[in-house]
């Protein structure tokens, strides 16, 4: 509609309606931002930018469930539960019954992935890491009726178990050091080096430094250490380019990309609304982490928002063949920066403008 409107009508002409209707929008919106009911109107029949991140939140929360039943792995389940007993564990002073509303379905899950007939390695070292707190939970919490028929099943199970026993993953003490091997200052430069960079030379990055740089943001922190994102990699030439032609903010620079990351938020990790920003907070955090081990291995990148779009959401999802209650989060461009090409300064906001104390 607007590309006939620009087409046909005089540039004066299309001014004023884009000036009447915007000034219709405002009004709308103050009448429906009068209460959070009239708001939920307001997306429910005028605007639709919340229809697909509505319907994946169902969606995700349906896998979710779906990962209870019989012949499913109730993986998220069992990663959330086993981080409450973590926490539980390390709590001052430790209660000596906690846990009791959940460590049945703790145990259930546990078992459930126990008896599966193959594990990929990365799931296998989670059920160790469960294994261990279980087993330190048991050892430490008192007697009691959910507990006691808990530890039972739990002392059953592992009798045909192989865990790994080469460390033990329970909560331990942080050795105290307050001169950090990475000191601030050094650190300090690395975020300044860190600049979005769109231009890279025709050089190859390899996996081996990827996955570096993606092991260092596996360590970010994550709410209940569920890690609800994927970060999907693209390193030859075509896929790059048809990765990169989706996102309206690299058209610019799409046609020098040696590499492309997509991260992908799930929100199947979640069975309520009420975790539902986790998939942006947590990838954001992951992706900043991997940004910043990319400056430590050599290699510069770009991180390209991902707005709302609809049919871009279509084509990417198509390309990518994702998930119901899968969201795309952003994408990041990287590879070696191009030295005879500039980057953009960018300058940041000063501190005493981004912080205020006890406000």
């Amino acid at each position: 509609m607007r590309k006939y409107l620009k087409e046909y009508l005089p540039s004066n002409w299309v001014v004023w309606i884009k000036s009447l209707l915007h000034s219709f929008e405002i009004l709308l919106l103050r009448i429906f931002s009068k209460s959070s009911f009239s708001s939920s109107l307001y997306y429910a029949f005028i605007s639709s930018k919340f229809q697909r991140e509505h319907q994946g939140m169902i969606l995700g929360k349906l896998m979710y469930e779906r990962s209870l039943q019989e012949n499913n792995q109730p993986r998220y389940l069992l990663r959330r539960n086993i981080h409450r007993l973590e926490k539980g564990l390390l709590m001052q002073p430790q209660k000596d019954i906690f846990g009791t509303d959940y460590i049945v379905e703790t145990v259930n899950a546990y078992e459930k992935i126990s008896n599966l007939s193959s594990l990929p390695y990365i799931q296998n070292e989670e059920l160790n890491w469960a294994h261990d707190v279980l087993v330190k939970y048991f050892s430490d919490v008192g007697s009691q009726l959910e507990i006691d028929h808990s530890r039972r099943k739990f002392l059953e199970i592992n009798k045909s178990q192989q865990v790994s026993q080469e460390y033990i993953r329970v909560p331990y003490k942080k050795e105290v050091n307050e001169n950090s091997i990475v000191h601030y200052d050094d650190f300090l430069v690395l975020t300044k080096q860190r600049k979005s960079v769109r231009w890279f030379l025709d050089k190859p990055v390899s996996r081996e430094k990827i996955d570096k740089a993606l092991l260092a943001a596996s360590m970010s922190p994550s709410g209940c250490n569920r890690q609800p994102y994927e970060f999907r990699i693209f390193d030859n030439a075509k896929s790059v380019q048809e990765i990169a032609s989706l996102p309206g903010g690299a058209v610019g620079f799409k046609d020098n990309i040696p590499a492309i990351a997509v991260i992908i938020g799930k929100f199947e990790a979640f069975f309520d609304e009420r975790d539902r920003h986790l998939i942006y907070i947590d990838s954001s955090l992951a992706a900043m982490s991997f940004i910043l081990a990319l400056e430590t291995l050599g290699l510069s990148s770009c991180a390209i928002n991902w707005p709302d779009i609809m049919d871009a959401e279509k084509r990417i999802s198509d390309r990518l063949k994702l998930k119901p209650g899968e969201r795309v989060i952003m994408l990041i461009a990287f590879g070696y920066s191009d030295p005879d090409r500039l980057v953009a300064y960018s300058q940041k906001k000063n501190v005493e403008e981004l912080r205020r104390y006890n406000f």
